[in-house]
């Protein structure tokens, strides 16, 4: 995993200030992986890397949280401020319309809770929900206290996990990567029948 020894490199030359840069874009819709970065900081927390303790296992925690609330509310913002304009200009490229987009704000109004709960501690969806609770104009208040209980799930899970593995970190890391790659999978798999049913219903339309 090349990316992990390039995390650990950078991470371990700026310390927590690489931590947060990191975290801000990845949880902004970079595709950073969060867990070799939080895996990377908790490992550094403990003595199996560098011959010292360089990281404080409750302050990369605070440090993740935090950020992780930054780089979320930028990726909101720009979904609340640019989506819906965005969508309704060239939505009918992406096979989206008026209906849709209203669907999606109904959606929120009932499940966007859990929604934004459930898919801060999953790889992949932790970052892309916050992009359609801005479009759908989730409540600031309610994205950010979801966004910041979700993330302390998150977080705290990596970086002890990466402090109690030492340098044996990056197994746990591919693990996770192996976890991600079916749920992407999976996206990929509803975005495909999202655009066949969306293909189908817009020829009948026009019949």
């Amino acid at each position: 995993m090349r990316e992990t020894g390039d995390m650990e490199q950078f991470i371990t030359a700026h310390g927590y200030l690489a931590l947060a840069i990191i975290s801000i874009l990845e949880s902004a819709c970079v595709p950073i992986p969060s867990e070799v970065t939080f895996g990377v900081a908790g490992a550094l927390c403990t003595t199996a890397i560098t011959g010292h303790a360089l990281f404080s296992l409750p302050i990369v925690i605070i440090i993740g949280v935090i950020t992780s609330g930054i780089g979320s509310q930028i990726a909101y913002e720009i979904g609340r401020e640019a989506g819906r304009p965005f969508v309704e200009r060239y939505g009918k490229w992406f096979l989206i319309s008026h209906r849709d987009l209203d669907s999606v704000e109904r959606w929120f109004d009932k499940r966007g809770s859990i929604s934004v709960l459930i898919a801060r501690v999953l790889p992949f969806a932790r970052s892309a929900i916050s992009i359609p609770a801005g479009i759908a104009k989730m409540p600031r208040g309610r994205f950010i206290v979801l966004t910041l209980i979700g993330s302390t799930g998150w977080v705290w899970l990596l970086a002890a996990l990466g402090e109690a593995a030492g340098k044996k970190w990056t197994h746990v890391a591919k693990n996770f990567h192996k976890v991600q790659t079916p749920i992407i999978a999976l996206v990929v798999l509803l975005i495909v029948a999202f655009v066949v049913v969306r293909l189908r219903t817009l020829r009948r339309h026009n019949n």
